[in-house]
């Protein structure tokens, strides 16, 4: 049925006396370059960290190391001052800020559930939230845990977009559905540098159960905090410009093993990721919900032996090691990627805010390095099953397929190898599958039985006094009754377990 075209003048004057709300475009699209230029400041916060506990980890005043008799100073350092700072980064997330526990991006799931009777997003996020954020996460990365930045950068960037909504008139028809997720997307595409791997996360993950009102609002978004991003860094891929070639029949073989593998990993991860953060019975989680520090403590110490194993590759994101495997460039121990997977859980454990986003690649990354020795390849061949075992382990361990094999394209610049990076991460998420449900749905599960009603309009209840100290969480958590719709959409059948609401997550 054809209607009458529109009036173009007539459309003219009335975008033209629409004042108020170019006021309110203004503030939205005002606040999307803040949010660059957060995710900016959080990108340079966060990598100085990195570097100067690697600056620690390589003092030696003595010679030690190059002697070779005995501890360099910084290694027999990194064995105390990991574990403090755990413990240092837990106590403050749970004192001050427990809900910028994890990474963030469950978190923000649930800040976007807006079907429960008392849902308030500030709760997940929040300017305030935001800058703790900020802070516990360089924390962990200066204390050399296995964490990233990428993850944490959603719930920045939806706190800093929906900080927008107080000054946006009732007759904007914003809500705060639009601008967090507008804010997620923006953030995790300025922090990867992958503006259409922001689309598609929005759209994939975040909003699963609500279609968008404003779609140009996330890509104007995503489009101001990527040139805020490009303005300070440079238009560069996040692994730079790399000869990633398409796959070749004579790597069909390593490519199907290295996705296979990356497929049983990442559900592995994942599992384990979930049943760990779950308060059952088991003596390890009783340790953890009655002595939190001290819990804390003994998984920063597992992290700095693993990192003393490996001469710190395993500490940090993984930026580095990751495009040195890509580059040809780095001799990694054979047991970099096994250790890599193990200080990822051992971090996420301990309760410190950090996401597994770069992570995950990691170790994708050292699956395809390690398959490819096997298999007997070459330095350059071994590059596209690196990229493939990069896409493999992420959408594996996030079950979100479209979104990683496009933000791995994007990083890599591996246009050539699109079919095979698509073909990957199905195969590989379909193999997570038989092991474990969709991570990011269960962890906002458990976020939501966790925490007590909110007690004022940025945060949670804050933990009780004791806890800082490690005295066991309060009793009367909110558990989800039996039957009742998770926050993924799916419908659960049985009672929530108790949780620890201080958990970490992507």
């Amino acid at each position: 049925m054809s209607g009458q075209p529109p009036d173009f003048w007539l459309s003219l004057r009335q975008e033209l006396r629409a004042g108020r709300h170019w006021v309110d475009r203004a503030i939205v699209l005002a606040c999307a370059v803040a949010t660059g230029a957060t995710v900016v400041g959080f990108t340079l916060l966060a990598e100085g960290a990195s570097d100067l506990f690697q600056a620690l980890r390589a003092l030696d005043p003595w010679g030690a190391r190059e002697a070779g008799n005995g501890l360099a100073l910084g290694v027999g350092l990194s064995l105390l001052w990991t574990p403090l700072l755990t413990v240092a980064v837990v106590a403050w997330c749970r004192r001050f800020a427990p809900a910028a526990a994890g990474s963030g991006i469950p978190q923000v799931m649930c800040a976007l559930d807006d079907e429960r009777p008392d849902a308030r997003p500030e709760r997940w996020a929040s300017l305030r939230l935001a800058l703790h954020k900020i802070g516990l996460v360089s924390g962990g990365l200066l204390g050399g845990l296995s964490i990233g930045r990428e993850g944490p950068t959603v719930q920045i960037g939806a706190g800093v977009m929906l900080h927008a909504r107080r000054w946006l008139s009732p007759s904007a028809g914003i809500d705060a559905h639009d601008l967090m997720v507008a804010g997620a997307a923006a953030g995790i595409a300025a922090a990867f540098n992958t503006p259409l791997g922001g689309i598609v996360f929005a759209f994939e993950q975040l909003s699963r159960r609500r279609g968008l009102t404003h779609s140009t609002l996330v890509i104007a978004c995503i489009v101001l905090a990527g040139l805020v991003a490009v303005s300070a860094f440079g238009n560069l891929t996040y692994f730079g410009r790399l000869p990633v070639g398409a796959l070749d029949l004579s790597l069909l073989g390593p490519g199907l093993l290295v996705a296979l593998v990356a497929g049983l990993a990442g559900g592995l991860l994942s599992r384990l990721v979930v049943l760990s953060l779950r308060a059952g019975p088991q003596r390890w989680a009783r340790w953890r919900r009655e002595h939190p520090l001290r819990f804390a403590a003994a998984c920063g110490a597992g992290v700095a032996l693993i990192g003393a194993v490996t001469g710190g590759a395993t500490a940090g994101a993984g930026y580095a090691t990751t495009r040195g495997l890509l580059e040809g460039q780095v001799d990694l121990p054979g047991v970099y990627t096994l250790l890599k997977f193990v200080a990822t859980w051992l971090s996420v454990w301990s309760g410190a805010p950090g996401g597994m986003f770069a992570t995950s690649l990691a170790i994708g990354a050292g699956i395809g390095h390690d398959v490819a020795s096997l298999a007997g390849v070459g330095t350059q061949a071994a590059i596209p099953l690196i990229a493939v075992g990069m896409v493999g382990f992420l959408a594996a361990s996030t079950q979100n397929p479209i979104t990683a094999f496009i933000i791995v394209m994007e990083m890599v610049a591996g246009q050539t190898m699109v079919l095979s990076l698509m073909a990957t991460a199905l195969l590989s998420s379909g193999v997570s599958r038989l092991l474990t449900q969709p991570l990011y749905g269960e962890l906002a599960a458990l976020a939501v039985a966790g925490l007590p009603p909110a007690a004022g309009p940025d945060t949670v209840a804050a933990a009780p006094a004791g806890a800082a100290a490690g005295a066991p969480a309060a009793a009367g958590h909110a558990l989800a009754a039996p039957g009742a719709d998770r926050p993924d959409g799916v419908r659960d059948p049985g009672r929530t377990p108790p949780v620890d609401p201080f958990h970490g997550g992507r």
